[in-house]
């Protein structure tokens, strides 16, 4: 499994599908870009048609779709971007420029719902339907007489002109330049239906097709606009202090970074900030998946559209409006939607190649059929219309994107941003997975883990001495050892920090020192037994301090950063996929091997550097297969970046690890790796049935179009049922993201 990179040139425009990264959400146009929208841009085939229309427009750089906005982008001067749109409305489109969003303005995409717009052609598309299906009551009651065949005639004209109108314009400017797509065939078969004289039957074909597209727009949009509900999450206005003291409530994207803002119980956060006064329980769950709320004191990050649960308190705004953790997940997964899975490339190339045929088998079936079937030529070329209709690859074309936009909002909403449809398939190959130690199977802090009395004393003086002294120190170790011991300081005079070794002071007047084995060693206080003992910590991959008097060693602190209490569950869970972890580190291999067994892992590597890291993914994937690669630190980007998937902690990463990821864990739960790997495999499953039943159905009404008595309504009927099964086969994997969090 190839790792494909950003930037592979799509379509004759050299627009690159981009792997989108956990980045600031662009606030303005970059020089020679502009962005428009085209409201009749529901999928791919559309996207395809677009591409084609510019074919051959020299001067374009590039450019890039959101077909979840309906966006287009084109970079180039303004007067090749002006014959780039008169080439677009030329084939039917209508190509509306945006405005350039201002600093501040977060989730400036503009929202592909438009329920006036939408309303009003719902209303359309029934009165086009109630004047088809009166055509085909008068056609099958009356008798057959002028006035009559005139009625057929004007309510079927009317039908066609309400439903199809948009249809026909993009139809017959496809026809125009050789393309045959969805809106080519349903022109050529909805005219050729009038021309034989079947008005009201030609009149149904359009409004139900119409409605069927409309039905298809709005279920799409429900999937694509899944990771959109987000952005009703953050409150518009916020309170926020002001020098003078008091309290003014402003326009969340007007709030400087660094104000004070204040949040009442039960409210929502309206942007990222750290804690400056108070406690509380916030709610994570919508950008992180954390399912159970998480305690924030003073000095804790706190992020948009979560909520304050139990207490009021003020945090310091950290990042303006555009710039959010919540915004940057929403920009990050609309640009992932963007881009093509391989299951959706391989549909489009599919389409290109099955709709051009079954025209062909049509024109032959109405050719040929009279010499060699002896149909009348009527009768053939009714059947040839009816294949017209069936070969609509409607189904086909959207069973992917609206399978793969679903996965992808399922996994956000679980904590999961996975940045691109390419990752959401490939993750159910991982046969192998690298996880770093520090911060990824490990919670990344020390932690008091064992104390030992050494002077036969009951400690509790010994422990007070060592809270003091501890608590004036800034390194890890003693801060760790002071937060666990958790003991009412007592006043350190002459406090002294010892370079490389430990710190010293005098506590009631007595003086002490804590320090490691070199410190202990230089006092003079070593012994065989001392020694026994400190072999035994380090084996144990522990930090050892010892506490002494000038004469005696009085207590032992050891120090370990613990395992994640999800860390075991998370490895026997990727076990149980099929999937062999290795633990890479650049700890000594004794550590290595202790937080390995604890984890549930057999092989674990120490000692490595970053270049190291990246040779073991080599060696993992020649020996395992597809591997992917777990870390949150600077060191271990070569590594992500290597792997078939790299997967970064989101929540002690480094913004470079998330940049090379493909994949990244907003909640830091080793155990949504496991919920990833089902989630693709599931979406490959779902694409795959979707596949088949687009293609079961038109099969078996090909069949009864050329040998059976299928009609061109019912044809229409059966591609409309084929694309509501898909989509709403699709649309289970985002209801998926509604169920308990892990």
């Amino acid at each position: 499994m190839t790792k494909p990179t950003a930037g592979d040139a799509c379509g004759s425009c050299n627009a690159a599908e981009s792997n989108p990264v956990l980045e600031p959400t662009p606030v303005a146009a970059d020089r020679g870009r502009q962005q428009f929208r085209i409201s009749t841009m529901d999928c791919a085939s559309e996207e395809s048609e677009i591409r084609h229309a510019v074919d051959g427009i020299a001067g374009i750089a590039a450019m890039s779709f959101q077909l979840g906005a309906r966006t287009m982008a084109i970079e180039a001067p303004p007067a090749v971007v002006e014959q780039a749109l008169a080439a677009i409305r030329k084939a039917g489109f209508d190509p509306q420029p945006l405005p350039v969003a201002e600093p501040g303005e977060a989730g400036a995409t503009p929202s592909t719902s438009e329920p006036p717009a939408m309303f009003t052609s719902l209303h359309r598309m029934v009165l086009a339907l109630v004047l088809a299906v009166l055509a085909e009551a008068i056609s099958y009651f009356l008798s057959d007489g002028t006035a009559t065949t005139v009625a057929e005639m004007v309510l079927a004209l009317a039908a066609i002109w309400l439903a199809g109108f948009d249809t026909y314009k993009k139809g017959l400017a496809s026809l125009r330049r050789g393309r045959l797509n969805i809106t080519a065939l349903m022109t050529v078969a909805v005219t050729g239906a009038f021309l034989i004289g079947q008005w009201p039957e030609a009149a149904m074909v359009m409004a139900l097709y119409s409605i069927a597209e409309l039905i298809e727009a709005r279920s799409l949009d429900r999937a694509r606009n899944a990771i959109q509900s987000l952005m009703a999450l953050t409150p518009e206005r916020a309170e926020v202090r002001q020098p003078d003291g008091s309290w003014v409530s402003l326009p969340a994207t007007e709030i400087p970074l660094d104000a004070i803002v204040r949040i009442r119980p039960g409210a929502r956060l309206p942007l990222d900030g750290t804690v400056t006064a108070g406690n509380s329980a916030i709610d994570q769950s919508p950008v992180t998946g954390e399912s159970i709320p998480v305690d924030k004191t003073i000095g804790d990050p706190v992020f948009a559209g979560t909520i304050n649960q139990s207490a009021e308190f003020e945090f310091r705004v950290t990042a303006a409006a555009s710039n959010t953790t919540l915004a940057r997940i929403i920009h990050a997964v609309e640009a992932a939607q963007g881009s093509r899975a391989p299951t959706q490339r391989f549909v489009d190339r599919f389409a290109a190649i099955y709709t051009p045929g079954v025209f062909v088998l049509a024109l032959a079936v109405a050719l040929l059929s009279p010499w060699l079937a002896g149909w009348t030529w009527m009768a053939s070329l009714y059947k040839a219309l009816v294949l017209l209709v069936i070969a609509c690859p409607c189904a086909l074309v959207i069973s992917t994107p609206v399978t793969v936009v679903s996965a992808l909002a399922a996994a956000a909403r679980r904590g999961i941003l996975i940045k691109g449809g390419t990752y959401i398939e490939q993750a159910r190959k991982i046969r192998a997975i690298a996880l770093d130690k520090t911060g990824t199977i490990t919670e990344g802090k020390p932690k008091l883990v064992e104390t030992a009395i050494l002077d036969g004393s009951d400690g509790e003086a010994w422990r007070s001495v060592a809270g003091s002294l501890s608590s004036r120190s800034d390194h890890p170790v003693s801060k760790a050892i002071a937060a666990g011991l958790n003991r009412t300081t007592t006043e350190v005079t002459g406090f002294t920090a010892i370079a490389g070794r430990g710190i010293s002071g005098k506590v009631n007047g007595s003086q002490y020192m804590m320090g490691n084995h070199r410190l202990i060693e230089e006092l003079g206080l070593c012994s065989p037994a001392l020694e026994a003992q400190l072999k035994v910590q380090e084996e144990a991959g522990r930090t050892v301090t010892l506490l002494a008097s000038s004469s005696a060693v009085l207590m032992l602190f050891a120090v370990a950063d613990t395992i994640k209490e999800s860390s075991r569950a998370a490895i026997a869970d990727l076990k149980s996929l099929g999937v062999t972890p290795v633990m890479l580190t650049g700890d000594n291999p004794a550590t290595a091997r202790t937080v390995a067994g604890q984890a549930g892992i057999a092989d674990a590597r120490g000692n490595l550097l970053p270049e190291d890291k990246l040779q073991a993914i080599v060696e993992m994937r020649g020996q395992y297969g597809p591997t992917a690669m777990t870390g949150d630190g600077i060191n271990d980007a070569p590594a992500l970046a290597q792997a078939d998937i790299g997967i970064a902690m989101g929540g002690m990463g480094t913004d470079t690890a998330m940049e090379a990821a493909d994949i990244v864990i907003m909640n830091d739960d080793l155990r949504n790796i496991a919920v990833a790997i089902r989630l693709s495999r599931k979406t490959h499953a779902v694409l795959w049935q979707n596949i088949s039943l687009a293609l079961g159905i038109k099969a078996v009404f090909l069949v009864l179009a050329v040998f059976g008595n299928a009609s061109m309504w019912m044809a229409v009927f059966a591609d409309m049922g084929a694309s509501l099964l898909v989509v709403g086969n699709g649309l289970r994997l985002f209801r998926s993201s509604e169920q308990a969090k892990p």
